[in-house]
């Protein structure tokens, strides 16, 4: 081996080694999201498609190899409307169609960007999304209905009308889990459904789920200071050592990095809900819950690792056991979440909702959120759940491994 070459694999192990020692005899956060962000060209896509792939391949084997799963491997376009300008709607529908296709054979997960950018956008863009959403297996996306010109309510219509037509015609309503309505929510981001790009592409960034890192760090202490400092160390360890390897992936690729959202992901029973309860020894919604939001918030925000996406607190209600069960509980709602995002959150987040609500009453809760966004100037999601036929009182029945199950309630 060339001495070069030695030096550089003695350099990345050493980067490995603190993250290496202090998860020992410890579980590691995993890799959620493994994202390419490609330019998209629907008459060479598939050649585009295969090229990220080799990327995303060799990247995952490397993380593993570094002791960090990779649950998922996915690649994100620019918005949709962008490369099938000049198409007629049939044969638009049928290209994302065939492209939800190739996804599943080649086993990625597809984030085709918004139907709306700015709110002059066509609306009928966001038609034909939530057509294509309602007959696909994988592809997420989104609308953006705030930005820095401010809210906008032509977008904020058109996604209510999106999650009312993916409630009718998907079974359980589950459509919209591949669906959000974003706010000031950053190119390049690896979370799905509200990922995108506007640049030039071939980069690539990673979204953790380390709720179990935020539990081990609250497991032995009630003191919001010493929590902090714990999560500090032991979450900052990990980044470094999955951020390590990202860059040394770019060297050898040519792709280009742009960051770690460093958002402590839950994933049912690891959860973060349950973490933050760790800390404050109290069921999550209780005093203390806005100390805890916030102490996490400020360590990502402090540790030394190139950020991207939403780099807050995620609270999907419906990807949290412990979540799903304090909202069953009825100790959590729309505007106790949004109090949350105020200080440290990702927003509203595949929260369930009975099937009576209505378009009005959606675009009315997505105003809310995006106006909030706009307000601080930090990125926000709604993810919201409606439920054919589900009157306050159910409980969902949603089939998919991402998702748990809660109790639905009236909307005030």
């Amino acid at each position: 081996m060339p001495a070069r070459a030695r030096f550089c694999a003695l350099l990345f192990l050493l980067c490995l080694l603190p993250a290496a020692a202090l998860a020992q005899g410890k579980e590691k956060p995993k890799v959620r999201a493994l994202t390419a962000f490609v330019r998209l060209d629907a008459a060479h896509y598939r050649d585009q498609v295969a090229d990220a792939l080799v990327m995303l391949r060799r990247a995952k084997s490397d993380f593993e190899r570094a002791g960090y799963e990779v649950q998922t491997i996915r690649i994100s376009t620019q918005p949709f409307p962008e490369y099938l300008r000049g198409m007629s709607r049939e044969p638009a529908r049928t290209f994302l169609l065939d492209y939800d296709q190739l996804a599943q054979k080649e086993g990625f997960d597809a984030d085709i960007g918004p139907a709306m950018l700015a709110d002059a956008d066509d609306p009928q863009m966001a038609d034909l999304l939530a057509e294509v959403l309602a007959q696909s297996k994988v592809l997420n996306a989104s609308l953006v209905v705030a930005g820095d010109d401010g809210i906008h309510w032509h977008a904020v219509r058109a996604a209510a009308r999106v999650m009312k037509y993916l409630e009718e015609h998907t079974p359980h309503g589950q459509g919209n889990f591949n669906f959000a309505a974003s706010a000031m929510v950053p190119s390049e981001t690896p979370f799905y459904p509200a990922s995108y790009h506007t640049g030039a592409g071939h980069s690539f960034a990673i979204g953790l789920q380390s709720a179990n890192v935020v539990a081990e760090a609250f497991s032995t202490t009630h003191d919001p200071e010493v929590a902090g400092k714990a999560l500090t160390k032991e979450l900052g360890a990990h980044a470094q050592a999955i951020e390590a390897v990202a860059r040394r992936i770019a060297q050898e690729t040519g792709w280009r990095y742009v960051g770690l959202d460093l958002s402590p992901a839950p994933l049912k029973d690891v959860s973060i809900g349950g973490a933050i309860e760790n800390l404050t020894g109290a069921p999550f919604g209780s005093s203390g819950t806005m100390t805890a939001v916030s102490v996490i918030t400020g360590v990502l925000h402090a540790l030394p690792v190139q950020r991207a996406g939403y780099s807050g607190l995620m609270l999907p209600i419906l990807e949290d056991s412990v979540l799903a069960q304090r909202w069953s509980e009825g100790r959590l709602s729309l505007d106790s979440m949004l109090a949350y995002s105020a200080v440290c959150g990702t927003g509203l987040d595949t929260i369930p909702l009975p099937g009576a609500v209505s378009e009005d009453q959606l675009a009315r809760i997505l105003g809310d959120m995006a106006a909030l966004a706009v307000k601080w100037h930090k990125p926000l999601s709604a993810r919201l759940m409606p439920v054919p036929g589900g009157r306050p009182g159910d409980r969902t029945a949603f089939d998919d491994p991402f998702l748990t199950n809660a109790t639905l309630h009236e909307l005030p």
